[in-house]
């Protein structure tokens, strides 16, 4: 049982604005509580933020282990990674691999899902374009049979959370329509769809955008494609990779401004690189290299396409709040509240609000990462120089 603690004179973050000389308290249980008492344990925040736990709905590992084939060991390191860089909870994802493995992963996974390790299992491929593969095996690749999407979906024993699919491909729209019906997010990715396309399958139900802009077509004037009908539809939330190589910052904030800030979900995208380092690895069935914190698949030909990243969301929030220049009220939402949202888990995480999980991470002035904290337990207890001696 987590000791009482009150987090004080720190900017908290809250539904409702930020609070200048803010405090957290945290009760016995490990949730936000509304009333402090005489023997809990004060800790001096001043000079930093405390914001909520961020929430990752799309990440396919980390700290040298990949979700989609590593051990239970494995598979806890890569979210112990996560963890100690301020994911609090996080949604493992897959990549494209023959359907019966993918069926064997999803039961392997979804345990780990009812042990409250992960928040559940996003399945990105084999159901996508192979004009638009990028990193997954085009041998691999399949049409969006309803019958092989509910074969997952069942495999995960009510832990499938999303699937990202090409919705123009045969069983497309019907698979959204599918996934809709058995409360699974239906994501848009990997697609070569028209803009009319696009169109259909949010009507259907797709609710999702897989990483907006990277794996489809460009924004056209005559031919504006999915990023057009994603952006537009106010029923649709679009994933974006903020770390400088998925994206040009125009773009990324033109994808900002125009979906607004609930209408934007921060990702990782992260492959068993992110908080490990350069170096050869394996994403499914092809090799990795990654060089200088940026993944690409390995070509003959020269360095191949990108392959996921090593982002990790402590970093993703401080590009936002300082290179972006976004508010961080918005960089909130967009990191914690949106996604929890969308995978159901708001009443307990996504914001600082009592009766909820404490799920929270410290930042510094500069918004580096200074403590994280899960459950009202210390993930990381900062006692650097300069950073809040934690009680």
């Amino acid at each position: 049982m987590a000791a009482r603690k009150v987090l004080t004179g720190a900017r908290v973050v809250l539904p409702t604005g930020t609070v200048a000389d803010g405090r957290v308290i945290v009760d016995e249980h490990g949730r936000i509580a509304g009333h402090a008492q005489e023997s809990d344990t004060a800790v001096d925040l001043t000079g930093h933020w405390v914001v909520p736990g961020f929430v990752d709905m799309h990440n396919h590992g980390g700290g040298g282990a990949s979700f989609t084939s590593g051990t239970e060991e494995e598979v806890l390191r890569g979210v112990r990674t996560h963890r100690e860089h301020g994911t609090t909870t996080l949604v493992a994802s897959t990549v494209t691999g023959e359907l019966d493995f993918l069926a064997q992963r999803a039961g392997f996974l979804s345990e780990l899902a009812e042990q409250g390790e992960i928040a559940g299992i996003h399945f990105e491929g084999p159901f996508i374009s192979p004009c638009r593969k990028g990193a997954h095996s085009e041998v691999l690749l399949r049409d969006p049979d309803p019958a092989d999407v509910l074969k997952l979906v069942d495999a995960a024993r009510g832990q499938a959370r999303m699937l990202t699919l090409a919705p123009e491909l045969p069983g497309g729209v019907d698979s959204v329509r599918l996934l809709a019906e058995h409360g699974v997010l239906a994501a848009v990715g990997h697609t070569d769809g028209s803009y009319e396309q696009t169109l259909a399958a949010i009507d259907a139900g797709a609710t999702v955008a897989t990483h907006l802009y990277n794996a489809m077509p460009g924004l056209g004037h005559r031919a504006p494609g999915p990023i057009a009908a994603l952006l537009e539809d106010e029923r649709v939330t679009v994933e974006l990779i903020d770390d400088g190589t998925h994206l040009h910052p125009a773009a990324f904030q033109l994808a900002f401004h125009h979906a607004g800030a609930d209408r934007v979900a921060l990702i990782t995208d992260a492959m068993d690189a992110a908080g490990f380092g350069d170096g050869r690895y394996m994403l499914g069935p092809l090799e990795v290299e990654v060089k200088d914190n940026v993944a690409r698949l390995v070509s003959e030909s020269g360095p191949g396409s990108i392959a996921g990243s090593t982002l990790t969301l402590d970093r993703a929030f401080k590009r936002a709040a300082t290179i972006d220049r976004l508010p961080v009220e918005d960089v909130v939402r967009a990191i914690s509240a949106n996604p929890a949202k969308l995978l159901g888990v708001y009443d307990r995480v996504g914001s600082l609000e009592p009766g909820k999980d404490a799920d929270l991470v410290v930042l510094d002035e500069h918004f580096d990462l200074a403590g994280v904290m899960r459950k009202g337990e210390w993930v990381v207890a900062p006692g650097a120089p300069g950073a809040p001696q934690l009680g």
